[in-house]
């Protein structure tokens, strides 16, 4: 099984949302030893720009249409990457809440790896996923509390949009751990991120490859 770990934090070894999908992982490799698991750090990536001549070359592959050489070499960058994420079986999103959603880096890659023939296909009757019978976990940190029940769960553009984008893929099994809130005092803080560490490690037990 391979593991591919996708952190969408800037702040390194202080990141509080990659030490808890560290905490996940860990727990999961001591169940599974076997278990081979690949770091994606998305800020110290130099991710394709998404340009016009990009996105014009996206819809001649879309149309069947011969690309010249430069638009070819253009074009397996992005489908190099995209076919790279769906080569794992299971992954883990570890990535802090920013204006109530994803780091920009995170969308990026997204927007990057989400392409059609790869990731998902039109067919006569719609859209059809095509990473199927994988398992993701998301690991989020947020300063504020965005649970159900809370006046600023509405505010939560975050879980809504990573299980909509991913099940557009075909990736359903989709499980959350978020810590929150973090920012109102130290102390709270730091019994929320012991809270998320149990939770993701009883997580990894009840997982079976």
């Amino acid at each position: 099984m391979k593991l591919l770990h996708i952190i969408a934090s800037p702040r390194g070894e202080k990141s509080r949302t990659t030490r808890i999908a560290n905490e996940f992982i860990n727990s999961l490799k001591s169940k599974h030893p076997n278990l081979i698991v690949e770091d994606l750090e998305l800020f110290q990536m130099d991710l394709p720009t998404l340009n016009q001549s990009v996105t014009e070359t996206k819809y001649m592959t879309i149309a069947g249409a011969t690309l010249d050489t430069a638009s070819q070499f253009m074009w397996n960058e992005i489908a190099d990457i995209s076919k790279s994420f769906v080569s794992f079986d299971m992954y883990v999103i570890s990535a802090p809440m920013w204006n109530f959603s994803v780091p920009y880096k995170l969308k990026h890659y997204i927007d990057v790896i989400m392409q059609p023939g790869i990731l998902f296909k039109f067919t006569a009757t719609g859209v059809e996923g095509l990473a199927k019978n994988k398992k993701m976990i998301c690991i989020t940190s947020r300063g504020s509390d965005y649970s159900v029940g809370s006046p600023m769960n509405v505010m939560d553009f975050q879980e809504s949009y990573l299980r909509t984008i991913f099940g557009f893929a075909g990736i359903t099994d989709v499980s959350f751990v978020n810590a929150q809130p973090l920012d109102y005092t130290p102390d709270l803080a730091t019994m929320k991120i012991n809270e998320a560490n149990k939770e993701a490690s009883d997580l990894a037990a009840t997982i079976n490859f």
